[in-house]
């Protein structure tokens, strides 16, 4: 019973150091697989998730893309608060077109976006209502011409009259039929232009319809399609939406701003703001009306301002930031206008940070910025910069190609 014991023990250890000898084995066999670990980034790129941050440039590239910078400086300015806005149609310069009468949309000749001109046919539409109002019109002008006609006889037996009687060639009575006649003639005259004019106005109304009940709705002015309510096939009541066009030259922001910023406005002040379509742009706007309450909830003030949009870059309905001028003077970053570019549709700054030793080369970090607007090639930066800050100059475009270079997947 030892003796077996014993054997028994020696067996279960013999497996043991196997086992273990094995592990061994496949463990750094494993390691020599996987090869040497790789070295930690260096300092030629870092990256936050796809969008590369920093690159190191040699001396040679720095040289090869004229490569500069200059330090961000301190500026004082007016102090500035940014506020949210919206563009929005210059409803003095905007026309809701509602169909004049009950009708058949037949054909809609615009779409969504269009420029149209003023008389531009736009919607046609069908209805009994237009050949009636067409034929009431005609009878109208029927009517008036044989009042006209009457009244031209009745002139005519009134003059021949009274010449009659200054020769005692007629009795006075036949002079007073004649003239009364004469008035008859001239009152019915008159009732007879003012119906065809009334009938002529209603043609006018239903876009002067036809024998046929077609009526053609046109565009009272130059512009663009808004919005298209009308569908073929349709019927439509009177001052239903058929087609609105707005001047897209002309449009108004819409704005909630602080009451301490909205006091320091007043009718026909310059407000600056930007849109997401255009990051690297700014825009004017001319305050048209401030609001005379609080927001109850947001305890803003509205404030509406006008827009002309040049080469009508600006579109309705895109929400906008706005800076307004706060009155108190402050310090602000200003940096030369060509150092601001747009990377990833974003305006983005390159901070240079030269490396040490000669022809060292240096490290470039990108920041994104918000600006708040240029003149006179100076851009005031709002954030992303602070004064002292190397921001490249001359050669951005070389090092926003480094950059972009640094995103582009490596090679298989």
């Amino acid at each position: 019973m030892t003796r077996h014991s014993t054997s028994t023990t020696t067996r279960r250890r013999s497996i043991a150091l196997l086992s273990m000898i094995m592990l061994a084995m496949v463990t750094g066999c494993g390691r020599k697989d996987d090869g040497p670990e790789k070295p930690a980034a260096g300092p030629e790129s870092a990256a936050i998730g796809d969008t590369m941050h920093v690159v190191t440039m040699s001396a040679e590239q720095l040289q090869h893309g004229s490569v500069k910078w200059t330090s961000a400086e301190a500026r004082e300015g007016a102090g500035m608060i940014e506020a949210p806005g919206q563009l929005v149609p210059n409803e003095d310069r905007t026309a809701h077109i509602g169909s004049p009468l009950q009708a058949r949309v037949m054909t809609v000749r615009v779409q969504a976006g269009a420029r149209v001109a003023r008389g531009q046919a736009l919607v046609t539409l069908q209805s009994p209502e237009a050949s009636t109002a067409r034929a009431e019109y005609e009878k109208a002008t029927a009517s008036l011409a044989a009042r006209e006609a009457a009244a031209v006889y009745a002139r005519s037996a009134r003059e021949r009259a009274e010449r009659l009687l200054a020769a005692k060639a007629a009795p006075r009575q036949d002079v007073e039929r004649a003239q009364a006649d004469d008035a008859l003639a001239m009152s019915e005259l008159a009732q007879a232009r003012a119906e065809r004019t009334r009938a002529q106005a209603a043609v006018q109304a239903l876009g002067g319809g036809n024998a046929s009940g077609s009526v053609v709705v046109r565009s009272p002015l130059d512009g663009v399609v808004l919005s298209r309510d009308a569908v073929p096939g349709a019927v439509v009541t009177p001052g239903a939406p058929l087609v609105t066009v707005t001047d897209a030259s002309s449009l108004w922001l819409d704005m909630s701003l602080p009451a301490a910023a909205a006091m320091s406005l007043a009718n026909g002040s310059r407000v600056r703001f930007g849109v997401a379509a255009f990051p690297s742009d700014t825009f004017e706007a001319r305050v048209m009306s401030i609001g005379g309450a609080l927001d109850a909830q947001s305890r803003a003030l509205p404030v509406r301002a006008a827009v002309t949009s040049t080469r009508n870059r600006l579109r309705s309905a895109m929400f906008a930031t706005v800076w307004v001028d706060a009155g108190a003077r402050t310090m602000s970053v200003a940096v030369p206008t060509r150092a601001v570019m747009l990377l990833d549709g974003r305006p983005v700054v390159f901070v240079a940070a030269p490396l040490a030793g000669a022809g060292a080369g240096a490290r470039m970090e990108r920041r994104e910025v918000t600006v708040s607007g240029d003149a006179n090639g100076v851009t005031l930066v709002l954030t992303g910069v602070k004064a002292g800050d190397l921001v490249v100059t001359d050669g951005a475009f070389a090092v926003k190609a480094t950059f972009s270079r640094g995103k582009m997947p490596a090679g298989g």
